[in-house]
Formats: C-alpha cells, structure tokens, sequence
C-alpha cells in the first residue's frame, strides 16, 4: 500500500514547516554532512582564543576504532590530576567543544528553547559532568563538519561531536575517543508501504543529497530510480509531497525525520559502518584517557541505553553500545 501525497502534506505539513524555521535561524545548512561543499564559516556562541602545539608525528593506524586506553578509575572532579588537560580545562570554567546546530537528534538549536540539544550535545555533556560535576560547563562553538579537524588542530575547541566517522586518515591529524556510536546508511519510507530495505523499493523513486556516498551507493541498486535533491532537508520535502517514495542516508539523520513526520518510519539493515568518534586534539592523549573512562562509565550505569532513547529511539530499541577497542600508542 503506498500512502498518498496528501495525506503526507496534510500530517507533515507543520512538522516540516518548523525543520525549515530551524534551518533558516541555524547556522549551517547542514549541506557538509552530506558531501557537499561547505558554508563559509558559521557564528562562534562564546568566542574562544589560544592554541595548542602542533600536533605530535602521525601515529600508526592498524585500526581505525581503537584509542588510548582508559584510566583505571575516574578521579572526582575536584581530584584532576594536577596539570592535565582536564585540570587546566576546569580552570578555565568551561569545557569548549565543537557542535552542529542542525543536525536534528545529534546536535540541533530547539526553537522554542533556544539550546543545542542531541545525542551529541548529551556525551559532552557526561564530560562536562565529570570535570565540574556540573553537566552545563560547556561553551558552544558550532561549526561546520568541514571545520571539525582545523577547530581541534588550531587549539579553539576541547572536544568536537559532530557525527564524526573515526578514519585512519583522521588519526594523522588528530586523536579519537573510543566509538560511542556506530550508524549506518538506511532508508525512510512511508508507514504501511510494506518495504523493509532498498531492496524493497524496486521501480521506485529513492532521495539521497547529491554529491554523496549515500547517492553512489544507489547505483548498487539499478531497478531503483534514484533522485538527487542539494539537502536531505529536501529529500523530506519531495517525500512529503509524494515526490519520492523513500529517503536513504545516515540512520541518525533519518530518526530526526521519523520524530517529525508521523507516517514516515526508517527500516532495514544498514549498508554501510560510520563508527563515531569524539575527536580531541592529538597532542591531549590523557584527554583521550579521560574521556574514554567516562564513556566507559555511561556505559556501566545505563546512561548511555537512557540518552540512545531520548534522541534515537525512532530507530527501534537500543542497541548494544559500541564495544571499544584500546591500545592505541604513539
């Protein structure tokens, strides 16, 4: 059964309505997610200033999701150890981190609220947690994701979480944390239509950003009629309006449009693996550390299954978290 245009419009109409005041007031356009050439740099919530030391020779890369390994106990936020990365950050009184400002479920402004919020924005906020004992000790910097590396190079940001793929090729620039979460390409239908995966959706019309992996990969399936669109906020317009019958991208991206559009559900098994990482500037290896206890300990206490549910949940049922992979050395 397929679902009519109009009864797509009719329940959408105002959910889509809200995702464009969202796009238009926020400062990326979301476009750099996706493969897309990227906006010129986007406003800084706090200004921040200083830089670090360049970063320490390339390390070695036999896998791309194993970090440094974590502490052996998290040491209370009063206990840092004394001129660490984490002490002269809670010094500082603010934990400056690097965000999207669009990227509805993993970094995006409310607009009622006025604050960024996501899956995302919840990890640093355990950071936070750890450092003060204060979750809000953070200072925005939203930026683009074409800007995630040179904002961590330059020294402007602590942290950045911006559905960030651990790669080797990264890990020359810069340090990851372990994998917090692991996303993949999907695909968003109507409810009721019947389809399961991409393989479903034989003669039928798929959105996907042009310029993307995500539209390559379309080519793998030749009975389906693939249509590009400049945003996957478009792909939600077309789908909207009967224009397509399904969108393919990122799983993350596709649960911020299930919140919205009440007939809309995302299916199937991924196709791709898009481990993400929290990234720190190469030379905070102890920061690494850190972070990776404190992942570790969301793990242990069911905080991370709790934030999975709050952002994600569209998905289905919370995973298991990410198992992570340490050992990594200079």
């Amino acid at each position: 059964m397929r679902i009519t245009a109009t009864r797509r419009v009719t329940a959408a109409g105002a959910t889509f309505a809200l995702l464009l005041g969202l796009a238009a007031c926020s400062t990326g356009s979301g476009a750099d997610d996706l493969g897309q050439a990227a906006p010129e740099p986007t406003e800084t919530e706090e200004p921040t200033d200083g830089a670090t030391t360049p970063p320490s020779d390339p390390v070695e890369c036999d896998d791309a999701v194993a970090s440094y390994d974590p502490l052996e106990d998290l040491p209370a936020p009063g206990a840092l150890p004394s001129g660490s990365t984490m002490a002269e950050i809670r010094e500082r009184g603010a934990l400056i981190v690097g965000v999207s400002a669009d990227t509805l479920q993993l970094g995006s402004r409310n607009p009622f609220t006025g604050q960024i919020e996501g899956f995302d924005i919840d990890m640093l906020r355990e950071v936070s947690r750890a450092i003060f004992g204060d979750p809000d000790r953070l200072r925005f910097r939203v930026i683009t994701s074409g800007q995630r590396i040179e904002v961590l190079e330059s020294g402007e940001v602590d942290l950045v979480a911006r559905a960030f793929t651990i790669t080797c090729e990264r890990w020359e620039q810069i340090s990851f944390s372990a994998e917090y979460y692991h996303a993949g390409q999907k695909v968003l239908v109507a409810e009721g239509s019947g389809a399961e995966s991409l393989e479903d959706l034989s003669g039928q019309r798929v959105c996907a950003p042009a310029g993307t992996t995500t539209l390559t990969r379309l080519e793998e399936y030749p009975e389906i009629e693939a249509v590009p669109a400049p945003t996957h906020s478009q792909c939600l317009a077309l789908f909207q309006q009967g224009q397509v019958d399904a969108i393919t991208g990122d799983d993350t991206i596709l649960a911020g449009f299930a919140e919205q559009d009440p007939y809309a559900v995302v299916v199937g098994e991924a196709i791709s693996d898009e481990p993400y990482g929290i990234g720190i500037p190469a030379e905070n290896t102890d920061m690494v550390a850190f972070v990776n206890t404190v992942l570790e300990q969301l793990v242990d206490d069911g905080t991370w299954t709790e934030i999975y549910d709050r952002w994600l949940g569209a998905l289905g049922p919370a995973p298991e978290p990410p198992s992570p992979v340490y050992g990594r050395t200079t």
